[in-house]
């Protein structure tokens, strides 16, 4: 093979016109992103993530083309009119949301008074969310009532949600009911633990209703996650992230191991997705958002 006056064959020369194009491709983002960008294998894990939209104050355009940059799929909690943009940025919709209210996480089916409002929030959004091809909805388990007890509660939940699984199968959609800690972020909210989200399912008994398991609230109230993720992983249908304590970034300031976790995760075949979810307490939250990704790519 020939080579120039420089003693560089031909193959290295097209191998440096190569790499400098990918170079000039990514040289427009930011550093935290161009890494990742340039490393394809970073987005070839496991495990599909994605990102809660409340996490970053970006406009959705740019958060969804910094995302894709990184290696994410998709992003988090998203309302109807906001699934377009998502879509056409090629990313997914990981988790929609059926209504924008104030009350979302304390009005749940753990009362039967909420059942109403809530089913028909659903009736609707499941539709839509079949035709914009977002396979997950959230809902909540609810704050506690008088006079409803845990065990009614769960009771009143099966009731609720059973009325609904037909319709979500009958489109391919998972409805998502999550659980949250009572002793730090939501006072008062009655699906805190595993045991309780856990029963629910047992007794609606449906593959289109499952949890969200959030790891952030549940190392928060019981701890010993990764036992409780291999144990109840048949009624788990989506994870989020954060730091405990705090809520802040998945690293070596909190007390989880998320890279042990995530390979958990992955090692159980599970096929929805791990969304980040934590306030970026670093000055450039997409520095803190490619390393969440990185840390969960197993």
């Amino acid at each position: 093979m020939s080579a120039d006056p420089q003693g560089i064959t031909r193959r290295e020369a097209l191998g440096r016109m190569v790499t400098a194009a990918a170079f000039g491709a990514t040289a427009a983002l930011a550093p935290a992103e161009r890494v990742f960008a340039a490393n394809e294998k970073a987005a070839a894990g496991r495990l599909k993530q994605s990102l809660s939209r409340w996490t970053s104050k970006a406009p959705l355009p740019e958060l969804c083309k910094r995302l894709k940059a990184i290696g994410f799929v998709a992003i988090d909690l998203l309302y109807a009119d906001e699934w377009a943009t998502v879509n056409d940025s090629g990313l997914k919709v990981s988790m929609g949301y059926p209504a924008r209210r104030d009350d979302f996480i304390a009005m749940g089916f753990n009362d039967p008074a909420n059942h109403a409002t809530l089913l028909k929030e659903l009736e609707t959004t499941i539709p839509l969310a079949k035709q914009a091809g977002v396979m997950n909805v959230i809902t909540m388990f609810g704050n506690r009532r008088p006079g409803i007890d845990d065990s009614q509660a769960i009771d009143n939940c099966v009731a609720g949600l059973s009325k609904i699984a037909p319709l979500a199968a009958e489109n391919g959609i998972t409805l998502c009911v999550e659980l949250l800690n009572s002793k730090v972020d939501h006072h008062g909210y009655q699906g805190d633990h595993t045991a309780f989200g856990v029963a629910v399912m047992k007794g609606i008994n449906s593959p289109n209703v499952k949890l969200l398991y959030d790891i952030y609230h549940m190392q928060i109230m019981e701890g010993d996650v990764i036992r409780t993720i291999r144990d109840n992983i048949q009624w788990i249908g989506h994870f989020h992230t954060g730091g405990v304590p705090g809520r802040h970034e998945i690293d070596s300031t909190q007390e989880l191991n998320y890279h042990a976790i995530a390979k958990a995760i992955a090692d159980l075949n599970f096929q929805g997705y791990i969304a980040h979810e934590f306030m970026p307490a670093q000055a450039d939250p997409f520095a803190s958002f490619a390393e969440a990704f990185k840390t969960c790519t197993v």
